[in-house]
């Protein structure tokens, strides 16, 4: 492909959907010499540079695993600079992204976020925009099953008080109990940092997600690798389970 055809790959209706699992940042800094929350700051400045790579390359939606359920396992000091640096990042960057035409959304169990986090949260969500150019999706303590728990929950007690019948259950309708239930499913994952599985993301949604593994550490990610990420998804034949041509 050559850079035209590599910078339009997005806008072609195939991609709508880009999904991230952000990975490398404190190894990337101790291989510095630096502390772990050093290579969080790092990788919360490449998020915004990703942001703003994929709306130029005209993906309509991209979403972020930033805090998953398994995280809280952290050391207390890392996660509370974790939480520190996503307060930091909408403070700094909130009117950039209206600029920029981007409107935000949140995926996770929100309630377990700290007041001062959930309170820009809302303030975020708040911000609407007529036309926006592209949505970010940050999954704040995140888990896939902990998120298909949650939709579960809430079916079983429609079945309780008499709105469904068991038997009537489909995937639809537990597909509306998800955190983003108008949210098309990713159709590129893209996982930094060496790594090869999806650590609790998307799980449901990524059934028929193409899968991207790079050696690249989150805080390095850069256009560069953005687009041959692009690349290698343009050159994949997706048939979701039928015959190819």
């Amino acid at each position: 492909m050559s850079d035209t055809e590599i910078k339009n790959a997005g806008a072609n209706q195939s991609l709508r959907h880009l999904a991230i699992i952000m990975d490398g940042n404190g190894r990337w800094a101790e291989a510095r010499g630096l502390s772990r929350s050093e290579g969080h700051r790092r990788g919360a400045e490449v998020m915004r540079d990703v942001a703003r790579a994929c709306a130029e390359r005209g993906i309509e939606i991209l979403s972020l695993y930033t805090f998953s359920t398994e995280n809280w396992r952290r050391p207390a000091a890392e996660v509370n600079t974790l939480m520190k640096l996503i307060a930091t990042f909408f403070k700094k960057y909130q009117q950039e992204l209206i600029e920029e035409g981007v409107v935000c959304r949140f995926a996770g169990d929100l309630s377990g976020l700290s007041p001062q986090v959930q309170k820009i949260i809302r303030e975020v969500k708040e911000l609407t925009l007529e036309k926006p150019r592209m949505q970010l999706v940050i999954l704040l303590n995140y888990g896939g099953r902990d998120e298909i728990i949650r939709a579960v929950r809430k079916l079983a007690k429609s079945v309780a008080d008499g709105e469904l019948k068991a038997e009537q259950l489909n995937e639809a309708h537990l597909s509306q109990q998800l955190d983003l239930p108008d949210l098309p499913d990713p159709d590129l994952i893209i996982r930094t940092g060496g790594e090869l599985r999806l650590s609790n993301f998307w799980l449901w949604q990524s059934a028929y997600s193409e899968l991207y593994f790079t050696n690249t550490l989150w805080p390095d990610f850069s256009g560069s690798d953005l687009d041959e990420a692009l690349r290698a998804y343009a050159g994949r034949k997706r048939r979701f389970g039928a015959l190819g041509r």
